[in-house]
């Protein structure tokens, strides 16, 4: 029996030393250097080759490597098991303190003071007003995101595609209260999932509905954004600003127009890396769940996409 990990372009000493000790009877290989792939039953990937998994014949399990799992799903040979997502507290938190940094450099002006630096320029500004902040997508991350937020004092609404509950968020659901959830938002954070049904969900449409000034920020999927809408909103001046950490193409192509446009803030999708000491032993404990035929923790529900 043999775990494979296929997380390409990335270093994996540590992983792969940490799944050892772990599962101490198991070999755990490194694609593409699997030596007998009819022996591998179980794989922990992160935007996997297309046909890799397919590679592996008597395959039982898919672990996903972080929280979103957009990536497995687009493989069209993807085969028909469970798959399993991380999440981990440790995560989360990230996400949450990544959040708290940027919206400080909003609301202390930083992006305007490095402008002006550029143009040697002095010009104290008062903090921006941000009193209401809107989350889309209520999952896992999202859901400590408003809560966060909410407990810091901030108006939180939020919004989802069924129903939800949180306390202190107010929570809209449903296509037809998009527009009720973002309306007077200061700053609307995008945490869907990415899914058919949310692929260029945020277009022309989208943007006008946000308060004049509304500052965007990106740290769900890049897909989910149709990129020459916010361009024009940003270009307008209806969309104040945006911080964007992915992209429908990452690495960001250099001639990309994000990369040069004055109103976007960018960062190398870092908002949320998973962490290698804490998500050992949920990856080590799906595998013993499916050497020993039990569901796996943290499944993926294919019929909605995440």
């Amino acid at each position: 029996m043999s775990l494979a990990l296929i997380i390409p372009d990335r270093k994996l000493d540590d992983l792969q030393q940490r799944l050892a000790l772990a599962l101490a009877d198991t070999n755990i290989e490194i694609w593409p250097d699997i030596a007998k792939p009819e022996d591998v039953e179980f794989a922990v990937v992160w935007k996997q080759p297309h046909g890799s998994l397919a590679a592996l014949p008597n395959l039982k399990a898919i672990q996903c490597f972080g929280a979103g799992v957009d990536a497995i799903l687009a493989d069209p040979g993807l085969p028909a098991l469970p798959i399993a997502r991380i999440v981990d507290p440790s995560l989360t938190q990230t996400m949450v303190h990544y959040l708290d940094g940027v919206l400080s450099y909003y609301r202390l002006r930083l992006d305007l003071f490095s402008a002006l630096q550029q143009q040697a320029l002095w010009q104290p500004k008062s903090p921006r007003r941000i009193a209401h902040i809107c989350v889309l997508g209520l999952g896992e991350l999202g859901a400590a995101v408003a809560a966060h937020f909410a407990a810091l004092g901030y108006s939180v609404s939020g919004w989802a595609r069924t129903p939800k509950a949180l306390p202190h968020v107010r929570c809209y659901s449903g296509t037809e209260e998009l527009g009720s959830a973002v309306a007077g938002a200061d700053i609307v954070i995008c945490l869907l999932p990415l899914t058919a049904a949310t692929e260029n969900m945020l277009a022309a449409d989208f943007f006008n509905r946000l308060t004049p000034g509304a500052i965007f920020i990106n740290v769900a999927r890049g897909a989910i954004v149709d990129d020459d809408a916010l361009l024009a909103a940003l270009d307008s001046g209806h969309v104040q600003a945006a911080c964007l950490d992915v992209f429908r193409q990452e690495p960001l192509p250099a001639e990309h127009p994000f990369w040069q446009h004055p109103a976007i803030l960018i960062t190398p999708h870092v908002s949320a890396v998973t962490n290698v000491a804490t998500v050992v032993e949920q990856i080590a404990e799906n595998y013993r769940r499916s050497q020993g035929g039990e569901p796996l923790r943290n499944p993926v529900d294919m019929g909605r996409g995440y």
